[in-house]
């Protein structure tokens, strides 16, 4: 799907049906089809495919090709299914326009067109453009990093409580939950490295595109911010790993108590099954057999072996 925009008194507008591509400041490709990545080819801008995009070397993600910065970014966002993912987006930066492709859609790309004439940098350049969409997604990984920490202080709550101890389910969701959240933690760091990298790239190469300086104050005020969610993320990695061996803990401290049980429960009918097993034995001659209380007597000392083993486990806290 080809989206394309041009600045309109301060503010991005979209481009009528069937106007010329070359009016537009920016078009974003969204899964191109092979006539609209020619149709931007054909403005002089070449269009890299998915294959190109997911190459691992900052050689091949941070590079120019002629005067076109070409940057790509591991993002956050959802896949066409509709499921959490994080994947490759490219910001191709010209004199004249900026091109952004991307095959799955992170969020900042459909609230970024309403407001970029509230962007700090502006939107009347396609350098301009980049810093602004820069801004929107550097603000979109810190709500994520802060609904992050939201959901690890819900399972924090339930199981530093003490009530998820002694529900299995509980604990098991609160492990899904924290390694949930530990993904999505993943997928925000590599966000903010890429982006912090692809924002120094363009700060070194900014008179290639645009043909003017970047304001610095914004650039290192977008960096100073990266930087910042960057130690946001370690932290909150660091209460993920506390979080699962707590959680783990609880597991292990419930299943021993349902072990402490059973053990107990055995110990308690030890001595009445060792009297019923001497009982049971079949010898010629065995007195208590043919005497008128040897049946009660035996079946009074097995229930008396029992309670004095259970007085004496509960004489010790063992229950």
């Amino acid at each position: 799907m080809l989206t394309a925009y041009r600045e309109t008194d301060g503010a991005l507008a979209r481009l009528a049906s069937g106007a010329p591509l070359a009016e537009a400041l920016w078009i974003d490709l969204y899964r191109p089809s092979a006539e609209e990545a020619a149709a931007v080819s054909a403005l002089g801008v070449a269009v890299p495919s998915l294959i190109d995009m997911e190459e691992i070397e900052i050689s091949n993600r941070l590079t120019r090709v002629g005067g076109t910065e070409v940057m790509t970014v591991v993002l956050p966002g959802m896949s066409a299914l509709r499921a959490a993912m994080a994947g490759p987006v490219s910001f191709l930066v010209s004199r004249e326009r900026l091109v952004t492709v991307r095959h799955h859609v992170p969020r900042p790309f459909e609230t970024f067109p309403a407001r970029a004439d509230r962007a700090s940098a502006g939107c009347a350049s396609p350098a301009q453009l980049f810093l602004g969409l820069g801004e929107e997604i550097v603000a979109r990984l810190a709500d994520l990093l802060e609904g992050a920490g939201a959901a690890l202080d819900r399972v924090a709550r339930g199981v530093y409580g003490g009530g998820a101890a002694a529900q299995p389910k509980l604990l098991q969701e609160a492990l899904e939950e924290v390694g949930r959240q530990g993904e999505l933690l993943g997928r925000v760091r590599l966000g903010l490295l890429t982006m912090e990298r692809a924002i120094d790239f363009f700060d070194v190469t900014a008179a290639g595109a645009g043909g003017q300086a970047l304001p610095e104050a914004l650039v290192h005020e977008l960096l100073r911010d990266i930087h910042a969610l960057e130690v946001h993320v370690d932290f909150l990695g660091q209460r993920v790993a506390l979080i699962t061996d707590a959680t783990l803990g609880m597991i292990n401290l419930s299943q021993n108590n349902a072990v402490k049980g059973l053990s107990v429960v055995a110990a308690v009918f030890l001595p009445p099954t060792l009297i019923a097993t001497v009982y049971g034995m079949n010898f010629t001659v065995m007195p208590e057999l043919s005497l008128p209380w040897g049946y009660p007597g035996a079946v009074g000392l097995m229930i008396g072996s029992a309670v004095a083993s259970y007085l004496f486990f509960r004489w010790k806290k063992w229950l």
